[in-house]
């Protein structure tokens, strides 16, 4: 039986115990680092950076980081079990009927994902970096402690100057991470070293981080009735409009933003993961963006040995009331048919390179499924397969359990890569339709709403879209979470599948209301819980209330 100081030195190997920050942020990191610029960094702050990137490649991409955290937790997304497929003891069903404990997977592997990227972040700031280097470190220690406290609540971090200890992290709690990530990001802002390299942490991105933290703040501080500082609000507003200002634009097609030529198709990346076909780029390794189509897509989709061979595995959904808060319509219609639909987030246009060569048009998949020549796709039991808004947390019915759920399609394939891992679309992290929103939303919760601004951003935003404009603008329906006409909903519609709905939810205050396959949630659910091994390995972490 493995000892406390043994079973210490164990997980401390593993993530370092946490994460490694400071109180008194930028005075404290910056004085315990050396700048000189005739030395050059060193070989291995380098790759320790780089490290720090792919510390949370899968976390990013992969179904079982924050799309199972972030959107299966909310009305947008959940993975029913199909007879014998996505059963796995439960874990992806608990995530949308909120009935987790601190024993699930994804629960655990995000922990250490972000306890690795904080240790790395930190050993490339302790290891003689350039100034880029280490703003890009403290950047990437700034989002893994902003998902810690979005997640967990709590933030395990280290001094510099402990960066290799073995004693268990201190633990910030919810308002002294909020005034850490701030201070680093503003530190990081005032030097303003970062080159605006959107594949890499960037001065915009510093900016775009620094926004989230502001207006989730009072969700972080009382999570249970969200308030909003007029101060905050007003540094949204500013921030956005410096990021409104530096050479983004909606995009004329949103899928362009999201298919494998997006590193040039796009106007609206801010932070983007860099994918281009090799297996990295500059040593931050190529993305698996394929995962967000695999995981979606039935069996035999495009089952045709001229196209691509083998599609999916037939898993995430969405549900019909997410599905029905989008304008126009997205049932299945020919390759050859274009389709008029209003609101073009929602799907079923022609995309080029893409429905020319498998039928398929990015988006909401509801209805009948065709291949480019216009033949009916048909199920492994040789019925059309035509994706119905139906669907049931465990589905037994074999007739209909391949068909059930409308299918999600944010990331058109790139066909010349689709099997292998290194697919050219790359991953957008932070894009600048969110950074439109997020100014929205602060207008209107300033102390005096400026709705009249807040209306005229979210009505360029839809009518770039192809949704009509409205004449007014409402936050939420507290009472109906699927209500088509709040900013929550328009958020929804632009955001989804982005890896933030659920703190979307929780900032509007409706994170805990029901909605379909979900009961109305413990107030406990609003949080993680901290995983069982964290708490015996660190006894400053101290399990969340309820769990």
């Amino acid at each position: 039986m493995l000892n406390m100081k043994n079973k210490l030195l164990i997980v401390s190997g593993m993530f370092l115990l946490g994460t490694l920050s400071c109180t008194k942020l930028e005075q404290k990191l910056q004085s315990s680092i050396v700048f000189d610029p005739n030395s050059g960094a060193s070989a291995n702050a380098g790759a320790l950076l780089n490290g720090t990137y792919n510390d949370m490649q899968d976390l990013i991409h992969g179904v079982g980081g924050l799309l199972n955290l972030q959107c299966n937790t909310s009305d947008e997304s959940l993975v029913p079990t199909r007879g014998g497929d996505w059963d796995d003891n439960g874990d992806w069903r608990v995530m949308h009927s909120h009935t987790w404990n601190a024993t699930r997977g994804a629960i655990i592997g995000a922990f250490n994902a972000l306890g690795k990227t904080s240790s790395d972040a930190l050993s490339t700031l302790a290891s003689n970096p350039t100034a880029v280097q280490a703003d890009e470190a403290q950047f990437l220690l700034s989002l893994a402690q902003f998902y810690f406290l979005d997640l967990y609540g709590q933030v395990p971090y280290r001094e510099l100057t402990k960066f290799n200890s073995i004693e268990p992290a201190p633990v910030y709690q919810p308002k002294e991470a909020i005034d850490a990530i701030v201070a680093r990001l503003d530190g990081i802002i005032t030097r303003n070293a970062l080159p605006n390299n959107k594949g890499r942490a960037n001065i915009n991105a510093a900016k775009f981080l620094l926004m989230k933290v502001l207006l989730n703040k009072g969700a972080y501080l009382n999570r249970n009735a969200p308030t909003f500082d007029n101060a905050d609000m007003a540094r949204v507003v500013t921030l956005g409009t410096q990021l409104m200002g530096a050479g983004y634009s909606l995009n004329t097609k949103y899928f362009n933003n999201f298919g494998p030529d997006n590193a040039t198709t796009s106007t609206e990346a801010i932070w983007a993961w860099p994918n281009d076909g090799t297996s990295s780029i500059g040593g931050i390794n190529s993305g698996n963006t394929n995962q967000r189509w695999m995981n979606t897509l039935h069996y035999n989709s495009w089952n045709q040995a001229s196209v691509i061979g083998s599609a999916g595995w037939n898993g995430f959904s969405t549900v019909a009331d997410f599905y029905n808060m989008f304008e126009g319509h997205g049932d299945g219609t020919p390759a050859t048919v274009i389709d008029t639909t209003k609101d073009q987030r929602l799907g079923g246009r022609y995309f080029g390179g893409v429905t020319n060569v498998s039928g398929l048009k990015p988006g909401l998949l509801a209805g009948q499924q065709f291949n480019a020549d216009g033949s009916r796709q048909k199920d492994r039991q040789g019925r059309d397969l035509a994706f119905t808004p139906a669907v049931n947390a465990i589905e037994t019915d074999a007739t209909t359990l391949e068909r059930t759920g409308i299918r999600v399609i944010k990331y058109p394939p790139d066909y010349a890569n689709y099997n292998g891992g290194n697919q050219r679309n790359q991953f957008q992290i932070f894009r600048y339709a969110d950074v439109v929103l997020m100014v929205a939303e602060a207008k209107m919760r300033q102390s005096a709403p400026d709705a009249a601004g807040a209306l005229v951003l979210v009505n360029q935003l839809r009518v770039n879209r192809g949704a009509t404009a409205w004449a007014s603008l409402t936050l939420v329906d507290a009472a109906n979470v699927a209500n088509p006409n709040t900013l929550l909903a328009e958020r929804g519609r632009e955001m989804y599948w982005e890896n933030w709905r659920r703190q979307d939810l929780i900032r509007f205050g409706v994170f805990l209301k029901p909605w379909a396959l979900k009961t109305t949630s413990d107030p406990k659910e609003l949080l993680f819980p901290i995983p069982s091994d964290q708490l015996i390995a660190n006894p400053n972490l101290k399990q969340n209330a309820g769990y």
